[in-house]
C-alpha cells in the first residue's frame, strides 16, 4: 500500500501545478531564439537551465535532444529523445528524429521483444499517467455501476458491469505492468565518442571490447566511478560512470 501511495504522489507531481513564471518564459524563448539562429550550445544550456526547474516536460526534454543533435552530441541526442519519449509516446516528430539519431549509431545491437511488450502492445503509445487514469476511470465506472445495480435489476446492467470488469481488469494489469517496466528500466546511452570497456572496475585490467557514442546498454549497477554495463547481446564489462548515463532518471518520470 505504501509504495502504491509513492506512485500515486509521484504521478501527481509528474502534472505541472503552476503557472509558468516570467523568467522561465523568458529563458524558454531566449532558448528557442537561439537555436532558429544556430546557436546551438546557447539554446542547449539555456533548455539545461529550465530542465532543474521542469524535469518532467517532455518538450523541453526533446528540445535538448534536438540541440545535442546540431551539435554532433549524437549520444546526449538519444538520451534526450528517449527520456522525451517516456512523457510524448506519441510525437511523430521525436519518434522522427529519435529514428535518425539513431542511424548515426556505430553499433547498432537489437533489443528483442519480450512477450509482455508484444502480448500489450499498446503500452508502448501511452505514458504511465495515462494509464494510472484509465484505470481510475474504469475503476470508477465498475464500483458505480455495482453500486446502481443494487437499485436496479435491469439486463443492460449486468452486461454492462461485465465489460467494466474487463475493462478495469486490463487496465489494471496494463498500469501495473508499465509501472513495473518504468521503475526497473536500466537502459542507459553511451556518451562518449569511444569507450573501452575492461573486464574489472580498473584502467589497468582487460580490455574486452570498444563501443561508441549513442549505443544503449543495461547499466547493472555502479561503484567507485566504475560502472558495469551488459549489452543486448550477452557482452558485458566495466567502463568509466562519467561516460554512460542512465535513461531513466530524475527527468524520466512517465
Amino acid at each position: 500500500m505504501r509504495r502504491l501511495l509513492l506512485a500515486l504522489a509521484v504521478l501527481c507531481a509528474a502534472v505541472p501545478s503552476w503557472a509558468a513564471s516570467p523568467e522561465r518564459e523568458r529563458v524558454l524563448q531566449e532558448s528557442d531564439r537561439a537555436y532558429r539562429e544556430a546557436r546551438y550550445q546557447e539554446a542547449f544550456d539555456g533548455y539545461s537551465r529550465l530542465l532543474g526547474t521542469d524535469g518532467a516536460d517532455g518538450h523541453l526534454l526533446y528540445n535538448l535532444g534536438n540541440a545535442a543533435f546540431r551539435l554532433n552530441q549524437t549520444g546526449r541526442a538519444i538520451l534526450y529523445y528517449e527520456k522525451a519519449r517516456e512523457l510524448l509516446p506519441r510525437d511523430a516528430d521525436l519518434k522522427f528524429n529519435l529514428g535518425h539519431a539513431r542511424e548515426q549509431i556505430r553499433d547498432a545491437i537489437p533489443e528483442s521483444e519480450s512477450f509482455v511488450g508484444t502480448a500489450f502492445f499498446w503500452l508502448g503509445g501511452l505514458t504511465l499517467a495515462e494509464l494510472f487514469w484509465c484505470f481510475a476511470v474504469a475503476n470508477a465506472l465498475f464500483w458505480g455501476v455495482m453500486a446502481a445495480r443494487f437499485f436496479s435489476r435491469a439486463a443492460w446492467a449486468s452486461s454492462l458491469l461485465f465489460l467494466l470488469l474487463a475493462a478495469w481488469l486490463l487496465a489494471g494489469i496494463s498500469f501495473g505492468l508499465k509501472w513495473q517496466q518504468t521503475h526497473s528500466d536500466d537502459r542507459a546511452v553511451i556518451l562518449q565518442t569511444e569507450v573501452n570497456v575492461l573486464a574489472g572496475p580498473d584502467g589497468r585490467d582487460t580490455l574486452l571490447f570498444k563501443i561508441h557514442e549513442g549505443t544503449i546498454v543495461h547499466l547493472e549497477r555502479s561503484e567507485e566511478g566504475w560502472s558495469l554495463i551488459r549489452l543486448p547481446d550477452g557482452r558485458r564489462g566495466w567502463l568509466r560512470a562519467e561516460s554512460v548515463e542512465r535513461i531513466r532518471g530524475p527527468q524520466g518520470l512517465g
